[in-house]
């Protein structure tokens, strides 16, 4: 099943950024996700801290992970996504036509 209009990351008019564009996008959405499952992760292992209080010699060094790896991610992230952004935006000489045909649409 498909999402409308999650083709591409944003319709830009020159097709050489289009590859770069989808490449971008695939990497801000696994970076996304990745961000999601660490915080999941670190809050199931904080409530397994709390609540179980776990005897096991390799607990101490498992459970602080994911909230090591949530920085990391939520950088990477922000990144990644200023960079699809600035992708989206249209080159300086584009931008006369677009205010043109908005305002002939308004």
């Amino acid at each position: 099943m498909s999402v409308p209009g999650r083709g591409r990351a944003c319709p830009h008019p020159t097709r050489g950024r289009r590859a770069d564009t989808d490449r971008t996008a695939r990497a801000v959405q696994r970076t996304g996700r990745l961000l999601c499952w660490s915080l999941a992760a670190g809050m199931a292992g904080a409530a397994t801290e709390a609540l179980l209080h776990p005897e096991t010699h390799w607990w101490p060094l498992l459970w602080p992970l994911p909230w090591y790896l949530t920085p990391a991610a939520t950088l990477s992230w922000g990144l990644l996504r200023l960079r699809e952004k600035a992708a989206c935006r249209l080159p300086k000489d584009r931008d006369d036509l677009q205010a043109e045909k908005y305002g002939q649409a308004a």
